[in-house]
């Protein structure tokens, strides 16, 4: 009988099939963290009094089908509350608290009315979406995580410049010994083809011309009594 049921209350059609029932729009979805309170609502305006409610939910499995089921508000993590507006507009909220993944789902207000004429509805539904948070590895705080940041940006900046240091002076040191290498093949140059005894010959002939007798003076001073002197010609 209860699966008769339910299958009965999932086959109504969406919107009000009296006009006596008017569905408001109901938020689209709920997104809450795990073990969290949800709250839901779904809320018309009507003129009648005798419109009794139930909430159903639809779990979807991975194939998409559907199972719908009605919510047991006498859980204790259940609870249902009703309100009302200036404007005539009825409102029934469900809270469920401590929610699990496995309360994901659509969620749905059954409204119908037993007296002449009968009026059944189904309205919208929210679906509601059960996340499991990240899990920290690490329980640090925000100054700790910024002053990680800063090292590794230090480490990241000294670890892409030393490099480069290091290569600019091996390259210095290379032009260096480039630069000492090419100053030594210069001055070999120099002196490459020259012969030694070649080199010492006017040395020679400029010592023997100084050892040799004096030069000639311009003008020959020749004193009375005394004899002609002789000087030699350079």
């Amino acid at each position: 009988m209860v699966a008769v049921r339910i299958f009965v209350l999932y086959s109504i059609v969406l919107d009000a099939v009296s006009g006596s029932i008017y569905l408001e729009g109901d938020r689209p979805s709920v997104r809450v963290q795990r073990s969290d309170t949800a709250t839901l609502q779904c809320c018309y305006s009507t003129d009648r009094s005798d419109v009794n409610y139930a909430w159903i939910g639809n779990i979807h499995n991975i194939n998409g089908t559907k199972y719908p089921y009605i919510v047991n508000v006498t859980s204790h993590r259940v609870e249902r509350n009703e309100m009302h507006t200036p404007a005539g507009v009825r409102c029934h909220v469900l809270i469920i608290r401590d929610v699990q993944p496995g309360d994901s789902g659509l969620y749905q207000c059954h409204l119908n009315s037993t007296a002449t004429p009968k009026v059944s509805a189904l309205t919208h539904g929210t679906f509601l979406q059960v996340y499991k948070p990240v899990e920290n590895f690490l329980n640090i705080s925000e100054s700790t995580k910024n002053k990680i940041l800063v090292a590794e940006g230090i480490t990241l900046f000294l670890t892409s410049l030393l490099p480069g240091i290091f290569l600019l002076c091996k390259m210095m040191s290379l032009n260096h010994l480039e630069n000492k290498k090419k100053v030594q093949r210069e001055t070999e140059n120099i002196y490459e083809g020259l012969i030694l005894g070649d080199c010492s010959t006017p040395y020679d002939q400029i010592h023997r011309s100084q050892c040799e007798g004096t030069y000639q003076d311009v003008c020959n001073v020749k004193d009375e009594g005394e004899e002609e002197i002789q000087v030699e010609k350079p």
